[in-house]
């Protein structure tokens, strides 16, 4: 796991080093409040999750600093399909 967070190509997927510690900071909140995981695999670990989210492209920083999940309507923070994780 802390191999994935020194590649390359995941921080240039986000945008840098920064961004990438802000986009998992704010993700893990979400999930630490209820927010479903929007990869379907098993782990333990929300590390995990949001990484595979990062690498499945499911979210991304928007220019205000804000997660956004890919699908989001209109950038309201709902979600297109029922996940029941509401606004993040």
């Amino acid at each position: 796991m802390m191999e994935e967070l020194k590649d390359e190509a995941i921080i240039e997927k986000v945008g840098g080093r920064f961004k990438l510690s802000t986009l998992i900071q704010k993700r893990m909140v979400a999930l630490n409040a209820g927010s479903r995981p929007l990869v379907d695999i098993q782990a333990e670990n929300k590390m995990v999750i949001v990484l595979e989210e990062i690498k499945q492209d499911k979210i991304y920083l928007d220019m205000s600093r804000e997660v956004k999940i890919t699908g989001d309507l209109e950038g309201t923070g709902q979600i297109l399909d029922d996940l029941g994780a509401g606004e993040l």
